[in-house]
């Protein structure tokens, strides 16, 4: 059954019913949209500080990196490792050496311990004392073989994984580079060592722990072998965190929500800049998120329950003080439907229902009274109308007249006073023709009578430019018996002459031109040589001729722009808006204008 076919009281309940499920719907919908952006904005507060600290790591692994540099390419150190003489190697260069190692150790608070080794196994290194012996076990030169085997490490500098020595427990990690002899000796260009720097995981460990995150939030920096270099959870300190490499490495960087442990956590990964494969991993729970959402989302909760109770409150009144008084409205009005006449609808009560019953009642003792009253006027308006109409016709009408006797007798005028009497006897007998025929009571003449006008003209034309201008008509002849309303075609012909072809140095051409389209309609064409229109003065001409009828109206009574538009106005209140004029022109190329009148 379609809702427009049900009772007033059953549409009026089912858009209660729907308004509330949509109420509910927005409900929930704000609800998780709030829930959302405010874990995204937390997840974005994350990030900034976890970038903080990524920028900090970077920058320390970045002195080092900077620090080792300049040791492999201090010329001492190249000495010390390439030089056979131990005396010396050790008085020469050692203590030169040390004292560099130290200022390093002590100028770069990252830096725990410098050892620099050469290819004959010997080396010189300054540790804090804190750290141990490390240098000297077999367990270093075991760990860094497989680095100086390495043809990466071999040419540029790397972070190594964990070394844990086995007599204490403890956990290093390093940073290696090269040392290559550019001082021009005997070993030019080649490895003649190495440089270790034992990273300060101190240092390391304090920016992660005070890096401000929520409260059992885990931040932990990881090698390429994703071992836990430093972390704020002792647990997972120095373990390979297994669970990280199960969530999607691609989506990490925007952070991920998932699942660790049977908690919902949202992990977010950087990669560090210094350390190729090194990056900080942060796991902070969904939860501790969202903690400031609890009072806002029981409010919530709290006030879309009462919303909807009072909806159906409200909904329940509605039905039952509404719907009543509007069913019988409706029982009366089908009896006034059925011309009952003398019957009125009861007055049920004094609010907006009862005024709009008070109201039909008065409406039906006006009906028959309106009802004739409406005939009369709709009579007096067609009437009115075509008084208008024929008022604005022969307004229109009148301008043509006088603005082309105007011309022609500045025509006139102008022969009389450089050529003789004979051509001013064919001009005023052409004249005499064409004025005969614009004062014919006719509004639609023959074809064939326009043609005959426009051959007076331009005899007329003729005469006064002493034939400079080639003028040619070619009209259908079956248009020749067909009708025209009077005096569209001179005016248009005229313009060509006075606006466009008598600005030329040389001669020019004019041609009228008639055919019918393939819609039946009589189309004529006025083509000239001319100086042509410039595009702004087009575009002013094309915006009248395109204006409303009222502003066309109102541009052709003031006396405005009498020619083509008085014509394209006449045509339109003939025939239509489907015709009228149409107007293109380039400088230096001419002008062409179509009229379009129907088949006559």
């Amino acid at each position: 059954m379609r809702i427009s076919r049900m009772k007033l009281k059953h549409q009026i309940l089912i858009i209660f019913l729907f308004s509330i499920i949509i109420f509910t719907t927005m409900e929930f919908y704000f609800y998780y949209s709030f829930y959302n952006l405010t874990q995204k904005r937390a997840v974005n507060y994350g990030n900034k500080i976890i970038e903080q600290t990524r920028q900090k790591i970077d920058s320390g692994f970045n002195d080092i990196e900077v620090s080792t540099n300049i040791a492999v390419n201090n010329k001492k150190i190249q000495e010390f490792t390439t030089a056979d003489d131990d005396y010396k190697r050790v008085f020469d260069f050692g203590t030169y050496v040390i004292d560099l190692m130290e200022y390093m150790r002590s100028f770069n608070s990252y830096v725990d311990g410098i050892v620099i080794n050469d290819n004959q196994g010997r080396r010189i290194y300054s540790l804090a004392i804190a750290k141990g012996d490390i240098f000297y076990s077999n367990q270093y030169d075991k760990f860094f073989k497989q680095y100086k085997n390495d043809s990466e490490s071999v040419k540029k500098g790397t972070f190594t994984n964990i070394l844990k020595d086995e007599k204490t427990g403890s956990e290093y990690f390093f940073y290696i580079a090269p040392i290559i002899e550019s001082i021009g000796g005997v070993h030019f260009s080649e490895q003649t060592g190495y440089c270790s720097v034992m990273v300060n995981t101190e240092k390391l460990q304090e920016l992660v722990e005070n890096t401000d995150l929520t409260p059992n939030s885990s931040l932990y920096l990881l090698n390429s072998r994703n071992e836990v270099i430093v972390s704020n959870n002792a647990y997972y300190r120095g373990n390979l965190f297994k669970d990280i490499l199960s969530v999607d490495r691609g989506s990490l960087t925007n952070g991920v929500k998932t699942n660790i442990n049977g908690k919902d956590v949202i992990v977010q990964e950087k990669g560090l800049e210094q350390a190729k494969g090194w990056r900080i991993v942060s796991i902070i729970p969904v939860h501790e998120l969202t903690t400031d959402m609890n009072d806002i989302k029981n409010m919530s909760i709290i006030a879309g329950i009462g919303i909807i109770l009072s909806m159906m409150i409200l909904g329940y009144f509605f039905l039952n003080n509404l719907t009543r008084p509007v069913m019988g409205l409706v029982a009366d009005m089908k009896k006034i439907g059925k011309r009952n006449i003398g019957f009125r609808i009861k007055v049920r009560s004094t609010n907006e229902v009862g005024v709009l019953a008070y109201d039909i009642n008065s409406m039906v003792d006006q009906m028959e009274k309106m009802s004739s009253d409406i005939l009369n006027t709709q009579v007096r308006l067609y009437e009115s109308e075509l008084s208008k109409k024929q008022a604005e016709f022969s307004a229109l009408q009148s301008q043509i007249n006088p603005h082309f006797l105007y011309n022609t007798l500045n025509c006139i005028s102008s022969i009389g006073l450089e050529y003789g009497i004979n051509e001013i006897a064919q001009i005023t007998s052409s004249m005499s023709k064409i004025f005969r025929y614009s004062i014919k009571k006719d509004e639609l003449v023959l074809i064939n009578e326009e043609i005959q006008c426009i051959k007076a003209y331009m005899n007329i034309i003729s005469i006064r430019y002493e034939n400079k201008f080639l003028m040619e008509i070619n009209v259908d002849l079956k248009l020749l018996e067909m009708k025209t309303p009077k005096m569209i075609l001179q005016p248009i012909v005229e313009n060509s002459v006075y606006h466009g072809l008598e600005r030329m140095d040389a001669g020019g051409y004019l041609r009228v031109s008639g055919h019918i389209d393939a819609n039946g309609d009589v189309c004529f064409q006025v083509s000239d040589t001319g100086k042509g229109i410039a595009k702004d003065e087009l575009e002013s001409i094309k915006a009248k001729l395109s204006m409303e009828y009222s502003e066309r109206m109102k541009n052709s009574l003031d006396g405005k722009n009498i020619g083509l538009s008085n014509i394209h106005n006449r045509i339109k209140l003939l025939f239509g808006e489907g015709y009228g004029v149409e107007i293109e022109s380039q400088i230096g190329r001419g002008t062409t204008v179509l009229v379009k009148i129907p088949h006559i």
